[in-house]
């Protein structure tokens, strides 16, 4: 299912006027995603705000994507928690879910784990789940780093088949190198998307993606024919990717999907939409606007 699978899409979660999920709009921008050349989805994710999210809420939105998803592409869906038995209890329920093809697990965040605790956590999940286990290190937002070795232990034991990977590049390297060639191995940095598919990984799991998705497909399709003109599309979208986490994810996607058109609403507290002065800023680092002197 994930064999075609290199750009995959961390989806926001669309919210109406009342802060309820907007499921129109997210058939909307799933379908205009899958149109423009996504090839997979991240639903539940760290910008899917669904920190924010009830237990009751995601399961909600997760049974519903699958519907309007309709087999057309593979959804990944995040589970994890900073607790294995918590972990374990969603991933069963979001199991049930007919249409998910695999869950999203992080390292624990705030507890902060060593090496053999990590290890434990995520063999304990991959155990209990019906659904094969990706493994995400993001140690900006967990506050620990999962080893290179330990991803690749993990990469060995059953039912545990791929990782979402935010770190250096040498330390990607080393993952794709010594991973079985079936193991999917994704960067969570859009930056690094063009670099992870010439060094032999599956692709990227994208935020970018949500606006630059014709970008994205046009790099990846051409790379094999002509690297140089994939490395200009990759150098035309790095600051734009960058910008797009100048402030707290995802208010800043989250706006220019609204001022292109698309009304996904507004972020749920903790996260603040993006004030005036704060737009402005964003837009002009997107190449949108042009600076002013004052």
């Amino acid at each position: 299912m994930f064999k075609q699978a290199d750009i995959i899409t961390a989806l926001v979660t669309p919210l109406n006027c009342g802060n309820q999920i907007d499921f129109p709009i997210l058939k909307l921008l799933t379908n205009r995603l899958i149109e423009e050349g996504g090839t997979g989805f991240l639903i539940g994710g760290t910008t899917g705000e669904t920190p924010t999210l009830s237990e009751a809420e995601k399961l909600e939105l997760y049974a519903k994507f699958v519907k309007i998803v309709d087999g057309r592409v593979p959804i990944i869906a995040g589970t994890g928690s900073n607790s294995t038995a918590g972990t374990i209890d969603f991933t069963k329920k979001v199991s049930e879910i007919d249409g998910i093809n695999a869950a999203l697990v992080v390292v624990p965040y705030y507890n902060k784990p060593n090496q053999r605790g990590m290890k434990a956590h995520f063999k304990a999940v991959a155990d209990a789940s019906k659904l094969p286990i990706i493994i995400y290190n993001i140690p900006g937002r967990t506050g620990v780093t999962m080893d290179v070795d330990t991803v690749i232990e993990l990469s060995k034991y059953p039912n545990i088949i791929g990782v979402k990977q935010c770190g250096s590049m040498e330390d990607f390297e080393k993952i794709v190198e010594n991973t079985a060639d079936d193991f999917l191995v994704y960067t969570g940095e859009d930056p690094q998307a063009l670099f992870a598919k010439s060094v032999g990984a599956r692709g990227v799991i994208s935020v970018a993606s949500h606006l630059y998705m014709k970008d994205l497909r046009e790099m990846y399709d051409v790379m094999d024919s002509d690297i140089y003109e994939a490395g200009k599309i990759q150098r035309y979208l790095t600051p734009k990717m960058q910008a797009l986490f100048m402030y707290p994810s995802p208010s800043p996607v989250k706006f220019m999907l609204n001022r292109n058109g698309l009304n996904v609403g507004l972020c749920r507290l903790p996260i603040l939409d993006l004030n005036e002065a704060e737009q402005n800023k964003l837009l002009i680092a997107l190449g949108e606007k042009e600076p002013t002197n004052d």
